[in-house]
C-alpha cells in the first residue's frame, strides 16, 4: 500500500486507500469491530477496526477513505490495524483513478475529444442526435467500464475503447472516401452506449454484475431503442436512423457473439471489424503483460483459446 510513515518509532502508517469490503463482526467477548479489506493500485489487504463504534462510524464498501495505524503479520499475511479512519474530503485531492484500474487516459479528456469529432459532422441532424445523447449521459460515461470481465473492463474503460476505435475510424475514413464518415463516426461512438444500462457499477467504475435490463434486452438491442428515442426528438430522418440502428445491433459480426444481423453496408462492415480488432489487441496486450520474452500465454478463451507468445526483440 502506498502509506507514508508517520512515526517511525511504533511503525505508524497513514495514506489513502478504498474500502473494498466492510464487515461489521463480534469478537468472542462481544466487542464490536470492522473487517475491511483496503486497496489501492499496488494491492490489497485486510485491515481492522477495532474502535469501531456503531452509529458514530459509518463506512461502506467503495468508499475512499484516510486512514491512520500500524502494519502486522497475522498467520502469514500483512494486515492492518486501523487507530483512526475518516472519509475523503474535497480538499484531500483525491481522485478515484488513483485506486482502482483504469483507463491510461482522463474520461474528461477522451470525452472532449470524441465532442470534437462530432462538432465536425456535416450532417447537422446526425450531430445534434450524438451531442444530446452524449450530454444526457455524461456523468456515468466519465468513469464506466467498457466490460464486466473482458476487454477493458476498468475505470473509463468504455470510452477508452471508444477512442481507440474512433481514431482507427478516422485512419480508415482518410483511406478509403466512399465511406460515410459521418455516419461511420456516430456509430462508433454509440455502439457500445447502452453499456450504460447494463451493468451494475459502483462509484469504482469497475462492473459488479449485470443489469436485468442487461441479461433480459443487452446493449445492442437496448442501444438500437435508445436511437429510435433520439431521432424523434432531434427529427433525423427515417434511413439515417435506420442505418444507425443496424451498425448498432449488427457490431458483434455473427448471431453466435449477440449480433441481430449481420453487417449489410460499409460502414457497419467497418465499425465490426474495428471493434473486434481493439477487443482483441487489448485481450492480447493484457495477457502478454503477465508473461516474460521467450515465453506463452495461457491459453485465451475469448481468442479461440489460442496462446500467444512474447518476442525477445
Amino acid at each position: 500500500m502506498n502509506f507514508t510513515p508517520v512515526n517511525n518509532a511504533t511503525g505508524t502508517l497513514e495514506g489513502f486507500c478504498l474500502l473494498k469490503t466492510v464487515e461489521q463482526k463480534t469478537t468472542a467477548k462481544g466487542a464490536v469491530y470492522l473487517d475491511l479489506t483496503i486497496m489501492d493500485t499496488t494491492g490489497e489487504m485486510n485491515a481492522k477496526f477495532w474502535d469501531f463504534r456503531p452509529g458514530v462510524h459509518q463506512f461502506a464498501a467503495n468508499d475512499l477513505v484516510k486512514v491512520r495505524g500500524t502494519l502486522s503479520v497475522y498467520n502469514g499475511v500483512d494486515q492492518f490495524r486501523v487507530e483512526r479512519i475518516r472519509l475523503v474530503e474535497e480538499n484531500d485531492n483525491v481522485r478515484m483513478d488513483d485506486f482502482v484500474p483504469c483507463a491510461p487516459q482522463l474520461g474528461e479528456e477522451m470525452l472532449a475529444e470524441i465532442r470534437t469529432c462530432v462538432e465536425q459532422f456535416s450532417h447537422t441532424k446526425l450531430k445534434e442526435l450524438v451531442l444530446a445523447i452524449l450530454k444526457d449521459r455524461e456523468a456515468q460515461l466519465l468513469y464506466w467500464p467498457g466490460a464486466f470481465r473482458l476487454h477493458h473492463a476498468v475505470r473509463s474503460g468504455l470510452l477508452w475503447h471508444t477512442v481507440a476505435i474512433l481514431r482507427m475510424a478516422q485512419a480508415v475514413a482518410a483511406l478509403y472516401p466512399t465511406i460515410n464518415s459521418d455516419l461511420l463516426f456516430a456509430g462508433v461512438i454509440l455502439h457500445d452506449i447502452e453499456k450504460l444500462a447494463e451493468y451494475d457499477v459502483p462509484a469504482t467504475g469497475l462492473a459488479s454484475g449485470y443489469t436485468l435490463r442487461g441479461n433480459l434486452v443487452g446493449h445492442l438491442v437496448g442501444g438500437a431503442v435508445l436511437l429510435e428515442e433520439y431521432a424523434q426528438k432531434v427529427g433525423l430522418d427515417e434511413e439515417t436512423t435506420l442505418l444507425l440502428q443496424h451498425m448498432l445491433i449488427s457490431h458483434h459480426g455473427l448471431a453466435e457473439f449477440g449480433a441481430a444481423k449481420p453487417p449489410m453496408f460499409l460502414e457497419a462492415e467497418v465499425l465490426s471489424q474495428l471493434d473486434l480488432l481493439d477487443a482483441r489487441m487489448h485481450q492480447m496486450e493484457t495477457a502478454l503483460q503477465g508473461v516474460q520474452p521467450g515465453e506463452y500465454t495461457n491459453k485465451i478463451w475469448a481468442l479461440d483459446n489460442r496462446k500467444f507468445y512474447k518476442p525477445r526483440g
